[in-house]
């Protein structure tokens, strides 16, 4: 029994589904014939890194923070 191989341009869009579309895994596995061990084994190999995760939930904590001090600045 052989099994299937895909390129990295197919598992890329795979694991955009789910981290991007939000798709459920079962379903994205589902409807591409993947098994969940390989879209699972995709997206831990093409998902942000953690360290990119972590700049960007400090990206987004600074820029909430500045959007709640802006009513503060304007109505004096």
């Amino acid at each position: 029994m052989s099994k299937k191989r895909y390129n990295n341009a197919f598992n890329i869009e795979a694991v955009k589904h789910v981290t991007e579309r939000v798709h459920v895994v079962t379903d994205v596995a589902a409807r591409l014939d993947v098994s969940l061990h390989s879209l699972y084994q995709w997206i831990k190999r093409f998902s942000a890194t953690p360290a990119g995760l972590r700049r960007l939930k400090a990206e987004l904590k600074r820029v909430s923070e500045e959007r709640d001090t802006l009513p503060a600045l304007i109505h004096g």
